[in-house]
């Protein structure tokens, strides 16, 4: 008996004790089994202390392997971790479970990665991920020096398992630059090899960055990176390639000095009254060819697969069939993907005040689909001709093959992959030499953006590679290779759970509660994708953004990301689970932080790692960068033609690295942080929407990296914008930038949620009762429907209903009818805007151009309803709730 009360008395104690174990769910879209994942989840503050707490059961309950990572926490407000990483290989099923709690311990992966990084002037780095090894040296050429297959899976790997290797004279990566002197071909340098966060025993990431130098002085050297994902007891690599355009882009006369509106001085101001020089439309340097190729050893009689597709590049199901074509002699295999030329015509000013030239525009006419093709050749002979391609060719001689796939083969256009048996190259092409040179002159020489340049020097573009070395693959095996890349699965939690955590305030998720303020949510990005894939906004430089304005049945001026649309979508992703809006977020991050950016002349940042001393010395004596560094490019009718002193948004890129893991994100937005430190434009660096957009960009830089000199810098702005807003009378902004409405409460608001200053609380609700009685309308639409969010800020902060209300009232232009049938079901661009016009609520504008309306593009969309009805909604169903 007194056993038995002990058991008793023990077991009651476990009892009390016990630590609950908590759990989410994570579904994978679009599942391949095997595929590598990625997910960033978010955590309330209070809720996860340590990553070593956390383990992932599969459909049926059992534990599998998993990898996590601490991306950010709610430091300084609280210790508890905010977001993280899970890294795992799906399985059949597609839905997971993620235990974590105190008492959770998980199980340690059985396959492990070895590598060494070794960066002295004659090291490299050495990966072995069990079945395959590859190396990189910093003498080498520039990409994967040598490649092993373990076919004999005896864990080693003897000199007949080498099944690829790097090309002679430093070409295993090239960027070619063509001019009047002809083709400059590059030669690839390799710097540095770095190890991401993220990296652990399933998974590592290695940021590998180097230099294109070429043979004539006239072209500048040109860096690029290389970021290569190896993957525990796989056979395949990841690659992300981002090159960066250093040349001079076209033959204009130069001028000294700098425009009045990105002006760092005011003694050498540009004329901008140069549109009879012919130069500007004349090209200087371009991009010939870029790519990646491999050396491969297989033997003679090899045979190469590829798939196409048939009926048009925009069916919306895709009949696939792989192609097999033998060797012929010393005959290049390859394959092209090609698209429409490229034409920005006029400008919506230009027609809108009848000053229109051509009245061409860049879009594709529907009807057009041949202007997209996609040839398989041998030699000089077509062997087949379709629309669209899916980006992999397969190279195999029965025993061992390689395969390479490029991610978005058609969006990103021209695209290109060849095997050649003379050299026994296989070469993954950026930019194909076959689809002759990308010119980055101008079209015309009309003012965009009160401007007349061209700041193409500095652009970046990334593109996915996927690798995959195998033991003789069937076509079947390796098509669902491709997949993890080319169509990649996408995890995520629910969406309740993403809105729960509140690492983006009160947002609620979606749902058919209230469908006229959801429908004019999602009909916008349902009309926006509408357009991008049917219009189509494609091509290597263009992917990822869409056009502005919609006027005579024409789309004029690419957005260029104003106002954070990437964010947007992001945001749609969370609230929906929809991996649609997770691609279009991901394209819209990676063209705006690549394309609408500049990134060079760029001095390198100094390691240290060589250690005799005159190495800093040399580094000092370097060029220094560009003061534009880090600056977004301006709306406009081309990416490149005009700046502004407020126009770049980083708070998508953040969201891109939280939630997919993308480290370029990071990285640029670091460089634009790097630029607020440095004033360049003074105080007109410390007014207006600089002032407002400023803060909502250092706060997200601040959060995810924890750095104190972007904490130093965000408090003296937020100091300042507290300061002025005593000078006007409680409004936290100047009346001309009321629709900045949304820098300020998003920026602020996080602001206070991870410092608790209540001074931030205060000035929220001063300014809330500012906008309540004094609406601003400078801006019409743009301006007053801005002020819904910050007038919930307001209602959250006080409980004073007459917040609450007022927003309702606002609201209400916001609502939005149904449509007869969902936007994919429209054939044309013309019947799906007639069709949006009947639902639409919104008021016209009272003497120009309505751009906030439903037909309009993403841009004014930003204020007027993406950063208000998912705040709206939450709060209407906390409403509810108290009923």
């Amino acid at each position: 008996m007194k056993n038995t009360l002990l058991v008793l008395l023990v077991c009651m104690g476990l009892k009390v004790f016990a630590v609950e174990t908590k759990k989410l769910n994570i579904t994978i879209e679009n599942n391949v089994e095997g595929a590598p994942i990625t997910i960033g989840i978010p955590f309330p503050k209070g809720e996860l202390y340590s990553v070593g707490n956390i383990r992932l059961l599969n459909s049926k309950g059992k534990e599998i392997a998993c990898q996590t990572t601490e991306v950010t926490s709610w430091e300084p407000a609280d210790e508890s971790i905010k977001w993280i990483w899970v890294f795992f290989f799906s399985e059949i099923a597609s839905d997971y479970t993620l235990e974590y709690g105190e008492g959770v311990e998980p199980m340690r992966s059985k396959e492990r990665i070895v590598s060494t990084n070794n960066m002295r002037p004659r090291g490299g780095i050495k990966v072995n991920t069990g079945p395959l090894s590859f190396s990189i040296n910093k003498l080498g050429n520039g990409f994967l020096d040598e490649v092993y297959l373990d076919s004999d899976q005896n864990g080693k790997f003897e000199d007949d398992e080498l099944v690829a290797s790097a090309p002679e004279n430093k070409r295993g990566t090239f960027l070619d630059i063509l001019d009047d002197s002809g083709i400059d071909a590059s030669k690839a340098i390799i710097n540095e090899v770095f190890r991401e966060k993220g990296s652990g025993p399933m998974h590592m990431i290695f940021r590998v960055e180097g230099t294109y130098m070429y043979g004539r002085e006239d072209n500048n050297l040109s860096p690029f990176t290389i970021r290569l994902h190896a993957y525990a007891g796989k056979t395949y690599v990841k690659v992300l390639h981002t090159l960066t355009y250093t040349g001079v882009p076209d033959k204009h006369k130069i001028q000294e000095g700098e425009h009045a509106n990105i002006a760092t001085q005011n003694k050498k101001i540009l004329s901008e009254d140069t549109a009879d020089d012919p130069g500007w439309t004349q090209p200087n340097d371009q991009i010939a060819a870029c790519g990646l190729q491999l050396k491969y050893h297989l033997g003679d009689e090899a045979e190469v697969s590829l798939p196409v597709y048939s009926g048009n590049w925009d069916s919306k199901s895709q009949e696939e069939e792989i192609k097999r074509i033998d060797f012929d002699g010393n005959k290049k295999i390859s394959l092209l993907q090609k698209g429409p030329e490229r034409n920005n015509g006029a400008s919506l000013r230009s027609l809108y005040m009848g000053k229109s030239k051509d009245g061409k525009n860049g879009d594709v006419p529907k009807g057009e689909e041949s202007l997209f093709k996609a040839f398989v050749a041998k030699g000089e002979q077509v062997v087949s001709q379709t629309q669209r391609a899916k980006g992999w060719i397969n190279v195999a001689d029965g025993v061992k093959g390689i395969s390479v796939g490029i991610k978005n083969f058609l969006k990103e256009y021209p695209k290109g992959i060849e095997v050649d048996p003379g050299s026994k190259m296989l070469l993954g092409n950026i930019w194909p030499l076959e689809n002759g040179p990308m010119s980055f002159a101008r079209d015309n020489t009309e003012m965009d953006g009160q401007m007349l340049d061209n700041f193409a020097q500095g652009i970046t573009k990334t593109t996915e590679f996927l690798y995959y070395f195998h033991d003789n693959q069937s076509n079947n095996a390796i098509n669902q290779k491709m997949e993890y890349v080319l169509n990649s699965p996408i995890a995520h939690a629910s969406p309740e759970w993403y809105s729960n955590s509140k690492v983006y305030g009160n947002m609620a998720p979606f749902s058919s509660k209230y469908p006229q303020f959801e429908n004019a949510l999602q009909y916008k990005y349902d009309w926006w994708s509408f357009n991008q894939n049917n219009e189509p906004w494609y091509g290597m430089f263009d992917y990822g953004d869409g056009k502005t304005y919609f006027y005579n049945k024409k789309w004029f001026q690419w957005t260029n990301n104003e106002p954070t649309i990437d964010f947007m979508l992001w945001t749609n992703f969370m609230r929906t689970g929809d991996a649609k809006y997770f691609h279009m977020a991901q394209a819209m991050s990676r063209h705006t932080m690549d394309v609408d950016n500049i990134h060079w002349p760029k001095k390198r940042d100094y390691l240290g790692q060589i250690n005799d001393a005159i190495d800093f010395w040399d580094y000092r004596e370097e060029p220094e960068s560009t003061p534009y560094l880090g600056i977004g490019r301006r709306h406009a009718n081309e990416h490149w033609y005009a700046l502004l002193s407020a126009h770049v948004w980083i708070q998508g890129w953040i969201a891109s690295y939280y939630i997919s893991g993308d480290h370029r994100a990071l990285e640029v937005a670091k460089m634009t942080g790097d630029t607020y430190l440095k004033r360049i434009w003074g105080e007109h660096d410390l007014r207006g929407r600089r002032l407002y957009l400023s803060v909502l960009n250092l706060v997200e830089l601040y959060d995810a990296t924890k750095l104190e000199k972007y904490k130093k810098e965000l408090d003296e702005r937020v100091g300042l914008m507290l300061q002025l807003q005593e000078e006007q009378g409680g409004n936290l902004l100047l009346d001309r930038y009321g629709y900045s409405q949304t820098y300020v409460a998003q920026g602020l608001y996080k602001y206070y949620q991870i410092t608790g200053k209540k001074e931030i609380k205060k000035a929220l609700l001063n300014h809330a009762y500012w906008i309540r009685d004094v609406p601003p309308l400078n801006h019409e639409m743009e301006s007053y429907l801005a002020t819904i969010y910050p007038l919930l800020i307001g209602y959250e902060f006080s409980g004073h209903k007459a917040f609450f209300e007022e927003a309702i009232i606002r609201a209400e232009l916001l609502e939005v009818g149904r449509l007869p049938k969902d936007g994919g079901e429209y054939d044309t661009v013309d019947s799906y805007n007639e069709a949006l016009l009947k639902v639409s609520n919104l008021p016209k504008s009272a003497g120009r151009f309505t751009n906030w309306e439903i037909n309009q593009g993403l841009r004014v969309f930003g204020w007027t309803h993406a950063y208000n009805i998912p705040y709206l909604i939450y709060w209407l169903n906390d409403r509810d709730s108290k009923k």
